[in-house]
């Protein structure tokens, strides 16, 4: 009877640091991290900042130089520089963390 009982305790305890020690193994394992990491310089934000920025300057600097009507041009140049000065830093990005 007290064998029996003995032998009970021991294993309770046993379970009990076997959960224990297992815990802090588990928890340290390391994080597993996505293949593909997303391009910062590709958000839809950062495009419209980009073509806005770019839409007025080109609107101040054509409405110095040819008032109202300078000042559409110069909107629609801008905003076409700002495009495509946002797809050169995404396809830049992409040159420069590529996978290989």
């Amino acid at each position: 009877m007290y064998r029996n009982r003995v032998l009970r305790t021991l294993l309770v305890l046993l379970l009990m640091f076997s959960f224990a020690f297992a815990v802090p193994v588990a928890s340290g394992q390391r994080r597993r991290y996505h293949r593909y990491h997303r391009n910062p310089e590709a958000g839809k934000k950062k495009a419209a900042k980009r073509i806005g920025i770019g839409t007025a300057i080109g609107a101040g600097a054509g409405g110095l130089i040819g008032g109202r009507k300078g000042a559409l041009i110069g909107a629609g140049a801008g905003a076409g520089a700002g495009t495509v000065y946002h797809y050169h830093k995404k396809r830049q990005w992409r040159r420069r963390h590529r996978r290989g």
